[in-house]
């Protein structure tokens, strides 16, 4: 994938966390973890992520992952709650911050290759993340598929709100319950992100 293929990375959250991110940041898991939100992160993905660390950088508890296409196995997994949750949209000039990373495929995965941003960027399959879909009649190359659609770039610590530009939601509903976080940013409606 090539920088000018991004037009904005995402960052998946429950619209309860909105008015919070927009005081203090979208936080790193460890430090989200003394602040009360609500996750939408699977416990079973977040023990794997709890035992590893990036090579030559930190735990990757220490990041905040961002996809960079929202439209992906982790958000299909929680489709049913489409009415709760947004996709922050995050300007892409979080690469050029000190110590982000680029992970080719979910930053869990025991096969996936880091490297620093923003020149890792061209490590990540584009027409796999950016793919409509992630299923083949494989097994092991649908697992392949899943895991790279979830390409992450990992932020250290914390990502100021000047960096979020906007948000979509899934439909009027999520809308008006995003309104009422009083974040001052544009909304678009996109139900066809949220498998709608």
């Amino acid at each position: 994938m090539r920088i000018e293929d991004l037009e904005e990375l995402h960052y998946i959250t429950p619209i309860a966390n909105v008015a919070s991110i927009m005081q203090k940041g979208i936080l790193c898991h460890k430090l989200a973890e003394k602040v009360r939100h609500n996750s939408v992160a699977m416990p079973e993905i977040q023990e794997r992520r709890a035992k590893k660390r990036v090579p030559g950088g930190r735990p990757l508890h220490d990041y905040v992952n961002l996809y960079v296409c929202a439209r992906n196995p982790m958000l299909f997994k929680r489709k049913d709650q489409h009415a709760d949750l947004c996709i922050l949209r995050i300007s892409t000039n979080v690469l050029d911050l000190p110590g982000t990373v680029v992970s080719d495929r979910n930053a869990s995965s025991d096969w996936a290759y880091f490297s620093p941003a923003p020149g890792g960027v061209k490590s990540i399959n584009r027409d796999l993340v950016l793919a409509e879909y992630w299923t083949h009649p494989d097994k092991i190359e649908r697992m392949r598929r899943v895991s790279i659609k979830c390409a992450e770039i990992l932020v250290p610590d914390c990502i100021e709100p000047c960096y979020i530009v906007g948000a979509y939601v899934s439909s009027q509903i999520a809308k008006r319950k995003f309104e009422a976080t009083r974040a001052k940013m544009p909304v678009t409606i996109d139900s066809h992100l949220f498998f709608g």
